[in-house]
C-alpha cells in the first residue's frame, strides 16, 4: 500500500498559480518522498490543478464505487495550454485505487497503478483541505493598516 502526502503551492511570486502536488510513497520498497510527486513524475508540462477544487468535500479526488476519470493537472509549460492529465479513482472496499497512471517506478518500471488505504487517503485529503481554507482565511482577515510599512 501506498501513502499519499497533499502540498499546495501558494501561487505567485512563486509559481503562475496556486496548485496541488500529490506525493505518493511505498512505491517500489521507497520508504519516503523523492520529492517529485505524481504529476511531475507523469509530465514535467503540467501542475496540478487548484488545491480547492480537487481537495474539496465530496471533490473529484474523493472515491466511489464507481471508477471515474478526474482531471488533476494542466499544462503550464511552456504556457498555459490545453493538455491535462486524467486519472481514474475508484474504492473498492477500504482501498482507494489511482490507475490510468503512467511514470517511471525507482525500478525503471512503469507504475501505472497505486492503493491507498481508505482512511490515510480521506484524512491526507481533509487534512490538505484544511490548511488551504485556513490559509485562504488568514489572508482574507490581513489588512495593511494605513502607515504600517
Amino acid at each position: 500500500m501506498s501513502s499519499l502526502l497533499i502540498g499546495t503551492c501558494p501561487g505567485q511570486p512563486v509559481c503562475v498559480a496556486v496548485h496541488t502536488y500529490l506525493f505518493v510513497d511505498g512505491l517500489d520498497g521507497l520508504d519516503g518522498l523523492d520529492g517529485l510527486d505524481v504529476v511531475a513524475r507523469s509530465d514535467s508540462r503540467m501542475a496540478g490543478l487548484d488545491p480547492r477544487r480537487l481537495l474539496r468535500p465530496g471533490g473529484p479526488l474523493h472515491p466511489a464505487d464507481m471508477p471515474r476519470e478526474v482531471e488533476v493537472a494542466a499544462e503550464e509549460r511552456p504556457e498555459p495550454g490545453p493538455d491535462r492529465l486524467s486519472i481514474r479513482v475508484r474504492l473498492r472496499g477500504g482501498t482507494v485505487i489511482w490507475s490510468g497512471l503512467l511514470y517511471p517506478g525507482d525500478d525503471g518500471g512503469a507504475v501505472e497503478e497505486v492503493r491507498f488505504r481508505l482512511e490515510q487517503y480521506l484524512g491526507e485529503i481533509e487534512r490538505a483541505y484544511a490548511d488551504v481554507t485556513a490559509d485562504r482565511r488568514a489572508a482574507r482577515a490581513w489588512r495593511p493598516v494605513a502607515g504600517d510599512s
